[in-house]
Formats: C-alpha cells, structure tokens, sequence
C-alpha cells in the first residue's frame, strides 16, 4: 500500500542550537532575536520544550517569555546554521530512495509503497538522530493532510498513525481546529452553523458547506473532516511564491513621513533579494500592525509583472495610502509576491483541499 510519512523535526531550532551547546541539553532554551530578552519588540523563535513547560512559546514577547521563565538561556537566531541543518537531514531522507517533498526548515514528506511503515518511521528517526544528532516525529497515513495531523500526537521524538480504522475514533470528538488547514476564521463561522466538532463538520450536508463557503472551500474543509487529503508526494523543487521583510519598530510610529521611509527600504530589501533569485514581482502587499495590535494586509496587483524598484516602491507606497493611519504603527511589512514558473508544485497540490483561515 501507498503510504505518506510527515517527518517533523522537534524543536528543531533549539535542537541545532543544543547540538552546538550540549551543556544546555535538559535546560530550558529560548531563541529569538539577538538573544537579549531585553530587546524591546523582539520575539521567541523557538523554544526548548523545558521552556514550553514554563509557558514560553513562539511568537511571545522576549520580554514576557524571560517573566516566564528567567532561568532560561536566550540564544540569538541563526538562520545560516538551520539552513545547514536542515540540509544534512533532507539529504539523509532523500538517501532513502522514496520521494521526498520538503515543505521548510524542519518538515518534509516521505511517499512509500511498503508493508510495514511503522517500521519505515523507526527507520526515518533512527537516520536522523545517528546522522545529525536531531530528534525528529513522524506521522503515519494514506495523504498528507491526515499524516500531518498524526504527527502532532508523535510528539515529541514518536511515532503515530492515522487512517480509516481509528481517524473518527481519534479526532471525532476534537475540535474542527485541529484540522490542519481550518483556521481560526473558518472555526468561528462553523461554529456558527452549529458544527464544532471534526465529528459534526463530517456528518453536515456537503450543500450546507457550499452555501456558506462556496464550493472550494466548503467541500475541501467537508473532505479534511472525512480524513481526505492530497496523496501525491511531489519529488520538484519547492519555488517560493514570495519573499518578504517586516520590521517591528522600538517606538510606534506616528510620523506618516517616517512610515514611508520604512516601506522604501523594505521594498529595496525584499527586492533585491528577488533579482538575486533571478524571480519577478507580480503583486505587492504592505501589512501594518497597530500598537493596538491590529494587523492587516493589502495587496495590489502590477499592470504587468517587474523588477523595476521605482514600479516595485511607487506600489507599496500606493498601497500604504490605502490604510486609515490614525493609530500608531507598531509594524510594518512589505511581501512580494512572484511570477511562478510553469509546472511548479507551490506548496499544495491541485488535488488538495485549500487550506482555511
């Protein structure tokens, strides 16, 4: 039988940076910024799960997250070691022999026609921590959005499965948010409808879906309830469709001159690593975060696809004009989004429900 593994690793950058401090293994850890939990506005990458047990989790505030746990190690961030990490692990999964679909850093999919994929799994985790030292989990299934959820109950460093026999047994009762792909928004609108449930979300009426969000969304959420997914494991490159930059400011802005200036360089940033790519801008979107910690995204597509930065520069500033500016600007983004080249896989399959928000 066909089979799909979600190989995951575990904490996986606060494992590279134990790897390089073995004397904090068993220490809570917490990544992020320049390693200074003073640093204003700067937040946590990544944390050990000794932190986690503290309440330190990614994305809090440096600041908060050394309130939580103050005997903790901060550590600065360094993307040129995850590269490098996560390069010796895909390389050890790709000497496997099955295809291989890297989605990021620290997971991939493994696609496998074996008897017996638990003992694939062990075999997955037992490379990988005698090639690289990392722990990693695995998640067992027939497509990738159900192996994907499987693995969440392998961690950490475990193994889990999830099929037909046991997937309403296992997930039924939960809630439809621990679906991969049903977000916050598509859980409060069904929520709405009464459905609250992965088991009630797969009893409704496919029409009911479609009537309250069109028929890709609606029979893709109706599909993940059900234990569907995307089976083929795509052995192509994976090609960004987008490169960004934000910047979290020390002190809100309120001079909309300032703004400005942030949104040049963000756009001269991001750009040139767009040229360097040898990629070419389609859309531009600009997102602003308020010190009330509203955040919203708007996006404008070219008149025809650039890399011109007065085009590139000339539109996000056009799309900044597009927000009422009336409170102080805590965050500001730009996020080109690129011409995408024919046949390249994008992250999800055509066959795959889309995910929700």
């Amino acid at each position: 039988m066909a089979w799909v593994l979600h190989v995951d690793l575990d904490q996986f950058l606060a494992s590279v940076e134990l790897r390089r401090r073995p004397d904090l293994v068993g220490l809570p850890v917490i990544v992020g910024g320049n390693g200074d939990p003073t640093e204003p506005r700067k937040v946590v990458t990544c944390a050990s799960y000794e932190a986690r047990k503290r309440g330190v989790h990614a994305g809090m505030p440096l600041r908060v997250a050394a309130r939580k746990c103050p005997e903790a190690t901060f550590l600065p961030s360094d993307p040129d070691a995850y590269d490098a990490a996560s390069a010796e692990v895909m390389a050890l999964l790709r000497d496997l022999g099955h295809p291989l679909e890297v989605w990021g850093w620290d997971e991939a999919y493994l696609g496998a026609d074996v008897d017996d994929p638990h003992a694939l799994a062990q075999h997955v985790r037992d490379v990988v921590e005698a090639g690289t030292g990392l722990s990693c989990s695995v998640g067992i299934s027939d497509n990738k959005q159900r192996a994907k959820v499987a693995t969440g109950f392998g961690k950490p460093a475990g193994i889990y499965r999830l099929d037909d026999q046991n997937w309403m047994a296992v997930m039924g009762d939960r809630g439809v948010g621990d679906l991969w792909g049903v977000g916050p928004k598509t859980t409060k609108r069904l929520a709405a409808l009464g459905i609250t449930t992965v088991g009630d979300l797969a009893a409704t009426d496919a029409e009911v879906l479609v009537a309250a969000f069109g028929p890709s969304t609606g029979l893709g959420i109706l599909l993940l309830a059900k234990g569907g997914g995307d089976t083929e494991v795509s052995t192509t490159p994976w090609v960004p469709r987008s490169r960004s930059h934000v910047i979290t400011f020390a002190e809100d802005l309120t001079d909309r001159a300032a703004m400005n200036a942030a949104i040049v360089e963000l756009s001269r940033q991001t750009l040139a690593e767009v040229v360097e790519q040898g990629r070419t801008v389609t859309r531009v979107a600009v997102t602003v975060r308020t010190s009330t910690f509203f955040t919203r995204t708007k996006i404008r597509k070219l008149a025809a696809p650039s890399v011109t930065e007065s085009v590139i520069r000339d539109t996000a500033l056009a799309v900044l004009d597009q927000f009422e500016l009336d409170r102080p600007v805590r965050l500001l983004g730009v996020r080109l989004e690129l011409v995408m080249p024919p046949d390249v896989p994008t992250g999800v399959s055509n066959s795959a429900p889309a995910p929700a928000t």
